[in-house]
């Protein structure tokens, strides 16, 4: 007696990968010959896993603050030359610039003497605070530019000297 050949029957892709695993699965871990084995992830795969993204992190969050006190920096430089920006439009207005006595408040309210010639305010307050919330340090006669003026932001400390973050800013 000749037997007939099954036709097979067409199966979805999902419908294929259960079958495959009912075929070949065996009796394991409590599942039943035949039934379908799932599968998932270990305790061990899972704390690999997360020592690997621990290392990862714990090498990039440095190299991330190191960035972040550079723009602070680089925002301390721009915000002094907006200030000397201010300081030459209240040059233009007033023929002079400010001296020690006044500082970076003649930007903000006209000195005594200067009302019909001041043309401020020039600023606002914000904008005469660095990146840390420290004032700028104006000097009528500048130490660093001879013949001009100095603008210094302390750093990050708001203490003279200092390295790093806390490295004084001056204008050029």
């Amino acid at each position: 007696m000749k037997q007939k050949k099954r036709k097979e029957k067409a199966f979805t892709p999902l419908e294929t990968l259960i079958e495959k695993k009912t075929r070949t699965s065996g009796t394991s871990f409590g599942f039943p010959q035949g039934g379908v084995h799932l599968t998932g992830f270990t305790l061990v795969e899972l704390l690999i896993v997360i020592v690997i993204i621990s290392l990862l992190a714990g090498w990039i969050a440095p190299k991330l603050i190191g960035r972040l006190g550079k723009a602070k920096r680089d925002i301390a430089k721009a915000k002094m030359g907006n200030i000397e920006s201010a300081l030459g439009r209240f040059y233009i207005d007033c023929g002079r610039y400010p001296d020690d006595s006044e500082g970076l408040e003649a930007l903000l309210v006209a000195s005594a003497g200067l009302e019909e010639k001041w043309n401020g305010p020039y600023m606002k307050q914000s904008q005469l605070l660095d990146p840390w919330g420290n004032p700028y340090i104006y000097g009528a006669e500048g130490e660093i530019n001879p013949g001009s003026f100095d603008l210094i932001s302390f750093g990050a400390d708001g203490q003279e000297g200092g390295e790093g973050d806390d490295e004084d800013i001056y204008n050029d």
